[in-house]
């Protein structure tokens, strides 16, 4: 079964350095998720006749990069590292040593949506719904960065896709889970959310998408990832995304059931009219 793997080739994470400034393909992936992010929501606050403008866009997404990056790190360590953190408090600040958390940075995004939406005087769901169809792009570029620095891989199969990373010390053909979550939490949950929300939907509407589609993908793929090793199991067969993204589903589903019954019919998310 090995024989027949995809040899996953060692690929240097950093692209190249000046001194001791170093760009990594991690960065680059995200970097390049901000900027699409930036050029959709940009285009979309222009056609918002006004309800959006350019400098509100810069603002929200700077708001949105500081809750991904503090609620990333400080839900990784509070939902899979907290008995370490216990004994080294430390740790939490420690962020060249690597570890953020998707759900904590929803946290942190859903913190800052709030912060954002007191200060220009909006609804948080209007701003929700605006952001909602950007997050899957930073998603699906974030989990190129992982594929290629051969991280987070799947859990051992035979399929004929199955890949040897040089990052597993057991070298087993895995799940390229990476990819799987590329396609699902990024490209195909954006596609969702974008032709859903074409047309005007109820506020909220756009955020329960967002909720739901990737609650239940992630709930998905966690069949295929490996689980942290420290973590494993919890009742045999329930990983700790499984756990986490099941509240997302929950919560999307009574957005979008609060959005049809109840909702004014507006379109405040960041896609494109025709």
């Amino acid at each position: 079964m090995t024989l027949a793997a995809i040899q996953f080739p060692v690929i240097d994470p950093i692209i190249f350095s000046i001194g001791p400034i170093a760009l990594r393909w991690y960065g680059l992936m995200y970097l390049i998720g901000f900027i699409l992010a930036m050029i959709i929501a940009n285009k979309a606050a222009d056609k918002s006749n006004g309800l959006w403008s350019r400098d509100q866009v810069s603002d929200l997404l700077f708001y949105g990069f500081l809750g991904v990056i503090l609620g990333g790190r400080i839900g990784y360590v509070l939902f899979y590292n907290f008995d370490y953190f216990l004994s080294d408090p430390i740790y939490l600040f420690k962020i060249w040593t690597g570890g953020m958390s998707f759900h904590g940075g929803l946290i942190g995004v859903i913190v800052a949506i709030f912060i954002f939406a007191r200060r220009e005087n909006k609804s948080f769901l209007q701003v929700g719904d605006f952001v909602a169809p950007l997050v899957p792009l930073g998603l699906g570029t974030g989990r190129i960065g992982n594929f290629i620095n051969a991280e987070l891989w799947g859990r051992e199969t035979d399929v004929p896709w199955a890949m040897i990373f040089p990052t597993d010390r057991l070298q087993l053909p895995r799940h390229p889970s990476q990819l799987y979550e590329f396609f699902l939490e990024g490209v195909v949950l954006f596609c969702i959310i974008y032709f859903v929300c074409r047309k005007p939907k109820p506020a909220g509407i756009a955020s329960g998408l967002f909720l739901v589609g990737y609650g239940c993908f992630r709930m998905f793929i966690e069949f295929f990832r490996e689980p942290d090793a420290h973590l494993g199991f919890y009742f045999s067969f329930v990983s700790m995304g499984q756990i986490l993204s099941l509240p997302m589903v929950i919560a999307g589903l009574g957005l979008i059931a609060w959005g049809i019954k109840s909702g004014p019919v507006i379109n405040t998310s960041a896609t494109l009219k025709k």
